[in-house]
């Protein structure tokens, strides 16, 4: 019970970093750039801490930073919010097989 609320939990939080995520793209891109000097200006350690909880939003924020085209870092941050937030749904189906039926 107690790694269900830890999932749901971690899917909590990631699914309001990705809205906000979003929320700046499509209406303030400058406040990814702050995001993203603001992380950078914090003491290493801290900013070692931070990646490690937030990975997937902390990179989908490195891969805006970057000269890439437009599109092709669309696509990136997309796909990664999408495969995040898809593995760690805890209501998907967790793909244990169920055991057969006895044979009597």
């Amino acid at each position: 019970m107690t790694n269900r609320i830890i999932n749901i939990a971690a899917f909590a939080v990631l699914t309001l970093l990705w809205l906000a995520f979003a929320a700046a793209l499509v209406f303030n891109r400058d406040l990814l750039i702050s995001a993203w000097d603001t992380l950078r200006a914090w003491p290493l350690v801290v900013q070692l801490l931070v990646w490690l909880l937030t990975l997937p939003v902390t990179l989908g924020l490195w891969i805006w930073q970057t000269s890439w085209p437009l599109l092709l870092r669309l696509v990136l941050v997309a796909g990664l919010a999408w495969a995040t937030l898809y593995v760690f749904n805890p209501w998907k189906a967790s793909g244990e097989m169920a055991p057969a039926p006895s044979q009597t």
